[in-house]
């Protein structure tokens, strides 16, 4: 009874020390585990170190480096420059196409059909202000001379008898009834010689031809065709013997002094466009293919106010100086609009800047032979300059020309 009594205590001592047991062991796993991580995490940061050992290292600075001997640098060309700040400017280019000054353009036309009797000016000649061109006989002419010569003489007469009618009149010889009709029949007949007189004003005929005309009422039908200010005949559209309508251009008369350059200016650079020429007489550069090698000088005369709907383009147009005449209508130009300078601005010629897929880098001198491939971040170019922003110090010393020499080095497959 005593042994059955004490077995309970027996089984709950037994289960306490199997509970103790396994606690200590979860501790010790859990102590051996931690051990096993921290083993294996420092043996991985560890074990490609014998490896590389035997390897030679290359840091990215290094990759970055090129190292050219002396006569190789100056076989290359390789020249070297201080990096420094100075006025920026950029500008933009427009298609264009030199056209006449149409302020001095003359597009002769006549005031009145008829047959060329005489042609006096050839295309291309130079002419001076009322030289004669041509010369037509116009029967409608004639018959509006006619016409005036009656309906002056019309005049005179109803002038007469209204004189006579007021003599009589205060003579008490006729009504006053009589009076007024003369009266009347006299501001009629002045009204038809006025509008007879404006009708062959508005043939061509002038001041002093209707005097003499009055004065020999001597009818004549020709008409002369005369250049309206100096300049050269840039195109000619009749022949003897052709009878010409009022609708047909004859001659056509432009002063080439001036010329306009007309170009299209894209939608993009319309705000551009619109900074550039905020100063007024703001030089513009002309280039034409006739000759390459020549800068022409304009002023912006007219910069437009809407865009073709066709090609989203604004037309602007230019004014050069033309005493030469070496710049002839329809020729094609290129024009140059430059802003205004930015002061202060870090630049570097483009020749220096070299590229490889979206980098952009120049060669930074490191000592004697020894130049850095230093990427840059780019910003406006003028077709010289390029403008630095950043990635470079002022005063370093980049590599102007043989840079492209340094990047086939930069770029060689490694052995």
């Amino acid at each position: 009874m005593r042994r059955m009594a004490l077995f309970p205590d027996r089984m709950m001592t037994r289960r306490a020390s199997y509970a103790h047991l396994r606690s200590r062991l979860s501790k010790l796993c859990s102590v051996f585990f931690g051990m096993l991580l921290v083993a294996a995490s420092t043996g991985c940061d560890r074990a490609p170190a014998p490896a590389e050992e035997g390897k030679p290292k290359h840091s990215s600075d290094h990759a970055r480096l090129v190292r050219l001997p002396a006569d190789e640098v100056t076989r290359s060309g390789v020249t070297v420059e201080p990096v420094g700040r100075t006025a920026f400017r950029t500008y933009r280019t427009f298609p264009g196409v030199v056209r006449p000054n149409e302020n001095a353009l003359a597009n002769i036309t006549t005031l009145v059909r008829g047959r060329v009797a005489e042609v006096h000016a050839d295309l291309g000649q130079a002419v001076v202000a009322n030289q004669l061109l041509a010369v037509l006989h116009s029967s409608d002419l004639g018959l509006a001379q006619s016409a005036y010569l009656k309906a002056r003489a019309r005049r005179h007469v109803a002038e007469q008898a209204y004189q006579r009618a007021e003599f009589l009149f205060k003579e008490k010889v006729i009504g006053q009834a009589e009076q007024q009709r003369r009266e009347g029949e006299m501001i009629s007949v002045r009204a038809e010689a006025q509008e007879a007189r404006e009708g062959i004003r508005l043939l061509g005929m002038d001041d002093k031809e209707i005097s003499v005309l009055e004065r020999t009422q001597k009818i004549r039908s020709q008409i002369s065709i005369v250049a309206p200010f100096a300049g050269r005949v840039i195109a000619r559209d009749l022949t003897k013997g052709e009878l010409v309508e009022t609708t047909q251009k004859l001659f056509v008369v432009a002063d080439l002094s001036t010329v306009w350059v007309v170009g299209n200016v894209s939608e993009k650079d319309i705000s551009y466009m619109h900074r550039a020429t905020l100063v007024p007489d703001q030089p513009v550069e002309v280039f034409v293919p006739a000759y390459p090698d020549e800068v022409f000088q304009g002023t912006v005369a007219y910069v437009g106010d809407v865009l073709d709907t066709a090609t989203r383009t604004m037309q602007v147009r230019l004014t050069l100086a033309n005493p030469n005449g070496r710049l002839k209508p329809e020729m094609f130009a290129t024009i140059r609009v430059l802003s205004e300078p930015a002061p202060d601005v870090l630049v570097v010629p483009e020749g220096a800047v070299q590229h490889d897929r979206d980098r952009s880098f120049v060669f930074v001198q490191q000592q004697s032979g020894v130049y850095e491939a230093r990427t840059v971040k780019l910003g406006d170019k003028n077709g010289t300059f390029v403008e630095v922003r950043e990635g470079l110090q002022e005063g370093e010393v980049v590599v102007q020309e043989g840079a492209f020499t340094l990047k086939s080095e930069l770029l060689k497959p490694k052995d």
